[in-house]
């Protein structure tokens, strides 16, 4: 598999191996986001056991990593024995000179077929491994488990890892290294459709336009996309099917808890905790205005599909799979081609996100933003807002995917829906920004060229000082 970006943890790990004395890293993140390809390449140049844990007992776990750690030390003897427990293994590895990487991908499997794991590596650091040169890595794909099994406060591991790394997806700039020869809209195309998970990115061909590859490689049968959400939710999930129901409402559009539970039968408290175990997995979350001072605590909040696949998927694949089964796949395009320019719309909205903390961070706007969001009430919503908590600076934004220029009708309507947001402080200064598709009018223009205008067309901010 080609390896891209993924540089800033890269650095990481290689910063740790540095370091002197024994490290237990833990590295986590949903399935799919690179996880295993990022460590390979940490590893690769160096002495390292590589054991990925699966579904089988115990006993053959300890089986199969008896047999990798002999064939690493070259020991018949251990090869043909075998280890009897877990602790053994620390022990042996205690008495082996110089640094060596030990990677224990997916973890929670280990858990899952024996509840004592995290005890057992707890007294396997404590009693073997901690003043060793070992270089412990721990991979898991369940986000909540890791946390509660290795990271949480009530884990028997917890105050043993000597740093941690949560992978994420991929951000919308990274497409450019998938795809350098595609513009920032058919960039935009591939994201609404895939998201930022590399190997669904990979699957994809560079040569083929968004609609022949959507055809090819995920409304073909036999074809890894074309089941992979299902494949995800079975290998996560006891009651995938009611998952499915969820996420169905969701993607069409019932995205408040009442409508959710009107739209799948699903009783409040019964919901509640289906919605909480597939937002641990990183495919929907909770989405409350900007502005709300305990967003946890907040009765506004929505819930979205944050997985762009996942969210492609149950909006256009799910529905119409009696159609692929059938081979009427010029159907299910058509009916994907009417409604991509507003599935589109949605997913620019996150970009335009994406790209004002960007600029934020590099320095290209007078702001230094602590948050971003959206913003709602009652029947008023602004696309974008960010917050500069130091400063209480606060910049207001719109967002259209449209191929007509923005006016000044759309600034004036952003100024006026500002007025009614509350903040917690006093606002020092107030900053606005339009995202277009199609452009700017002349006199938006020049308005921009005075005021406290910020206009990015595409992905390209077009402004002059301020």
């Amino acid at each position: 598999m080609n390896f891209f970006n993924r540089n800033k943890e890269l650095k990481f790990l290689e910063k740790k191996y540095r370091e002197k004395g024994a490290h237990f890293i833990v590295i986590y993140g949903k399935r799919r986001v690179g996880k295993t390809e990022l460590v390979k390449q940490f590893f690769r140049n160096k002495p390292h056991i590589y054991f990925l844990a699966d579904k089988t007992s115990s006993y053959d776990q300890l089986k199969q990593i008896s047999e990798k750690i002999a064939i690493f030390y070259k020991d018949n003897f251990l090869k043909e024995r075998g280890f009897g427990n877990w602790l053994q293994v620390f022990e042996y590895l205690s008495r082996k000179k110089g640094r060596t990487v030990f990677v224990i991908d997916e973890f929670p499997y280990l858990v899952e077929a024996d509840s004592a794991i995290p005890s057992l590596f707890q007294k396997g650091w404590d009693e073997y491994l901690k003043d060793t040169s070992v270089f412990l890595l721990l991979l898991g794909s369940s986000i909540s488990m890791m946390e509660s099994e290795v990271l949480s406060y009530k884990s028997p591991l917890y105050g043993r890892r000597t740093g941690q790394f949560l992978i994420e997806p991929l951000r919308f700039k990274d497409l450019s290294l998938f795809f350098p020869d595609k513009d920032f809209e058919e960039r935009l195309k591939i994201y609404a459709t895939l998201g930022g998970t590399p190997m669904y990115l990979l699957q994809f061909d560079r040569k083929n336009n968004i609609f022949d590859n959507i055809r090819n490689k995920i409304l073909s049968k036999g074809e890894i996309l074309y089941e992979e959400p299902e494949f995800i939710l079975k290998e996560e999930l006891r009651e995938p099917r009611n998952y499915f129901a969820i996420l169905k409402a969701i993607a069409s559009g019932k995205t408040k808890l009442g409508e959710i539970i009107n739209e799948t039968g699903f009783q409040k408290n019964i919901l509640s905790k289906y919605l909480s175990v597939i937002g641990s997995l990183g495919i929907i979350k909770r989405e409350v205005p900007v502005t709300e001072v305990n967003p946890e605590k907040s009765k506004r909040g929505i819930y979205k599909i944050e997985d762009s696949f996942f969210r492609f998927w149950f909006k256009f694949v799910f529905p119409s799979r009696g159609y692929i089964e059938e081979g009427a796949i010029d159907t299910v395009l058509n009916r994907i081609k009417k409604g991509f320019t507003l599935y589109l719309g949605e997913i620019y909205e996150k970009i335009a996100r994406e790209i004002l903390w960007e600029l934020s961070i590099n320095g290209e706007i007078p702001l230094r933003l602590s948050r971003i969001g959206r913003w709602w009430k009652k029947d008023e919503e602004i696309d974008l807002v960010g917050i500069d908590d130091e400063t209480n600076e606060i910049i207001f934004g719109e967002i259209k995917w449209k191929n007509k220029p923005l006016g000044i009708n759309i600034l004036e309507n952003l100024r006026a829906k500002s007025k009614l947001v509350e903040l917690s402080g006093k606002s020092v200064k107030q900053y606005f920004v339009l995202f277009s598709k199609g452009g700017f009018t002349e006199e938006l223009k020049r308005i921009a060229k005075k005021e406290n205008l910020f206009l990015i067309e595409k992905g390209k901010l077009n402004f002059l000082d301020f």
